[in-house]
Parts: structure tokens; C-alpha cells; sequence
């Protein structure tokens, strides 16, 4: 029974991640799948506290009191599970029946505009390695192949990118 209970308390994943704290919100870039990660300020106080300690119920809570406002657990739940689904959450996590399977409408939906407000967002997008996130060379910049020209053509009989 202990064991279903440590389950059921987040643990935020810190290993192998830089995080930026911005006014707004929370930059979080993966070093192992080199994926941008922007959490939106709902999003980021519920991740600040997995500690692997606080269980949902008490996220609700801190975050009611941090906003001023009554927060449904069911806010805390869908952050969780987009966090998951961005591999930001050191273990994974099985939300009580009657959480499982929310989606964003379907909150806005039962719980009106107060939902809308409080509604965690995790945005990302896959970075490109620094080998892809090289300068494009320009027109008549020396090249040895197309690859490295913006337009993707090398003249061969000059070795200067078109």
C-alpha cells in the first residue's frame, strides 16, 4: 500500500536539463533529446513542486494560494500528464479514475472560465543540433559541397555557392 502511495506523489525529472526561469514562465531545454520545453506559469509551479514529497492534492493547494484562487486537482493532474508526455516527470504516474483521459476543452468545459486561466500549457519543440543550426553560406561564399549553401547549390566551376 505504501508503494501505491509513493506512485501516486511527482517526482520532476532535474538530470540532464538546463531551466531558465523567465517572468512568465519556465524555459526547460532537454540535453538528451534536444527538445525546448515552455512551460506556462501553471504549468511550471506544478512542476517546481514534484519533489517526490507533495502529493497533487497539496500542488492544488499551494498553487490555490499562489493565485489567489480555488484550484481543482484536476489542473494539477493535466499538468501532470502533459509533463509526462515530455518526459519532464522522473516516474510515471497513474491518475485516479476519475482524472484519467481530461483533456484540455473538457476542463475549460466543466469547470468554466476559471479553468481557462489556471490551464497548464507545456509547449516544445525538437532543438537542432549545432551541427544542424550551422550558418547557411550565401551567394558567392567559398563552398567544397551544397549542403552548407542557403541554396542548397555549390558551382562546381567556381566552388562558390549559387
Amino acid at each position: 500500500m505504501k508503494n501505491l502511495k509513493k506512485q501516486a506523489i511527482p517526482l520532476a525529472r532535474k538530470e540532464g536539463l538546463i531551466i531558465k526561469e523567465m517572468p512568465d514562465e519556465l524555459l526547460v531545454y532537454d540535453l538528451e533529446d534536444d527538445r525546448a520545453h515552455c512551460l506556462n506559469q501553471t504549468a511550471a509551479f506544478v512542476w517546481q513542486h514534484c519533489n517526490g514529497r507533495t502529493p497533487p492534492r497539496e500542488i492544488a493547494r499551494l498553487l490555490g494560494r499562489d493565485v489567489n484562487a480555488k484550484i481543482d486537482e484536476r489542473i494539477v493532474w493535466l499538468a501532470l500528464d502533459q509533463l509526462a508526455d515530455n518526459n519532464l516527470l522522473a516516474r510515471q504516474l497513474t491518475p485516479p479514475a476519475s482524472f484519467s483521459g481530461l483533456n484540455r476543452r473538457q476542463m475549460v468545459r466543466a469547470m468554466g472560465l476559471a479553468a481557462a486561466v489556471a490551464v497548464p500549457v507545456v509547449t516544445s519543440i525538437v532543438a537542432p543540433r549545432a551541427a544542424q543550426a550551422a550558418t547557411c553560406l550565401a551567394g558567392g561564399a567559398a563552398c567544397t559541397s551544397s549542403a552548407p549553401c542557403r541554396s542548397g547549390l555549390c558551382q562546381p566551376a567556381n566552388s562558390t555557392c549559387a
